[in-house]
């Protein structure tokens, strides 16, 4: 009797994703909870590291039920222009406020595909700026600065 194979790829996604369930569930071992009411500081962290670790423990089993593709090459240019494109966001939302930091997120965050053309790539920008401008700073009132003390106007 033979042992089924194993999809590589969601078993160590699966793993990947209860590790870090396990982490930050940990890490809000700390905070108070309190209840679903009156929630604490460490309620919603808490209710999200569970859904990851559920979310990871069903890539897992499902892993086992039959062969998938092999792990295949880093797309080295995704985690170039992907990883750095939130980081840049929260290090500059504040100076240069929100509309501008989103805009060049959004080009740096496009620039992840070698199929994103210059055109296509600012047009995406400009909509996904405006649009979450619409939503975020007038339909929801959310009180942050458009533009930041950086700029000159």
């Amino acid at each position: 009797m033979s042992a089924k194979p194993t999809d590589t790829t969601d078993a160590a996604a699966g793993v990947f994703l209860i590790l870090v369930a396990v982490f930050f569930g940990w890490q809000t071992t700390g905070l108070e909870t309190g209840t679903s009411l009156r929630m604490g500081p460490g309620y919603f962290p808490m209710v999200l590291s569970a859904l990851l670790l559920i979310m990871g423990v069903l890539v897992l089993v499902k892993s086992f039920k039959g062969q998938g593709e092999r792990i295949g090459r880093i797309a080295w240019r995704g985690l170039i222009f992907i990883l750095p494109a939130p980081i840049f966001f929260g290090l500059t939302v504040r100076g240069l406020g929100f509309v501008p930091s989103l805009f060049v997120t959004t080009l740096i965050a496009s620039q992840a595909s070698v199929r994103m053309k210059p055109l296509p790539a600012l047009v995406l920008a400009v909509l996904v700026t405006v649009l979450s401008t619409l939503v975020f700073s007038y339909a929801l009132g959310l009180p942050f600065r458009r533009f930041g003390p950086w700029l000159p106007f």
